[in-house]
């Protein structure tokens, strides 16, 4: 499946090159343009990043994230500077399908893996946003992807096994924003290693070969963003390859 992504930063739609908050591509179509758009062109749901709330530690675009989700005709899934349990019911009970956890989702499992039994595992996303070490494990960084642990990806996954834990994004950073193609490798690594997550990824896309390499490996979804913004190819072309 794939999931178009916007991310969101002071009411409007951006990108950011390889997580650099100062490296940020600014996009003339609203947020709620954009999203109808991609519902148009037959995607059934949509990833969105609150970049302030992952910035800044707390959720900022919660209304026009919840306005996108009610009148775009999308199922939408959205992260970024979620911190309790408050700000993730607001979302879910304001039409939101899916809350996506980040940086907590390292820093705090305990606290994630209540969430998830207090709303239900269908509700809830880890996003595990990556560096790639020198030793070549990766490990998941934080704030917004301006902190990286010492607990390799491995680790935290390990850790949420027989939580309930249903679904996981996983972003090498040096791969998002460039197109230059998905961390393919990483992907098989973790369907191998916990076949029973379902795995979405995310970054590097810039080609429809890029979209067919990910979907050999038949994830539970692909995300997709800056190349349909700069038109590297269509969302139709995308669903359809």
């Amino acid at each position: 499946m794939i999931f178009p992504a916007i991310d969101i930063m002071d009411g409007g739609c951006v990108r950011l090159f390889k997580g650099d908050f100062n490296q940020r591509t600014d996009y003339e179509a609203t947020p709620m343009d954009v999203a109808k758009s991609y519902a148009a062109a037959g995607a059934e749901w949509m990833h969105i990043v609150d970049l302030d709330g992952a910035k800044h530690g707390k959720t900022e675009q919660a209304e026009l994230i919840m306005r996108i989700a009610k009148e775009s005709g999308l199922k939408v899934q959205t992260g970024g500077g979620l911190r309790d349990l408050s700000q993730v019911q607001q979302l879910l009970q304001g039409g939101v399908e899916r809350a996506v956890i980040g940086s907590l989702a390292v820093t705090n499992p305990q606290m994630v893996k209540f969430w998830i039994n207090e709303v239900g595992q269908e509700k809830i996303c880890i996003a595990l946003d990556v560096n790639i070490g020198e030793d070549g494990v990766p490990y998941p960084a934080t704030r917004g992807w301006t902190e990286t642990g010492e607990r390799t990806l491995w680790d935290v996954l390990e850790d949420y096994m027989g939580t309930g834990l249903a679904t996981i994004l996983v972003t090498d950073i040096s791969k998002d924003g460039a197109l230059g193609g998905a961390n393919v490798e990483l992907y098989k690594d973790i369907q191998t290693q916990y076949p029973t997550l379902n795995l979405i990824t995310s970054g590097g896309v810039g080609s429809l070969a890029h979209v067919k390499s990910l979907k050999k490996l038949n994830p539970y979804g692909v995300i997709i963003g800056k190349a349909l913004y700069e038109n590297k190819f269509t969302l139709e072309e995308a669903i359809a390859c």
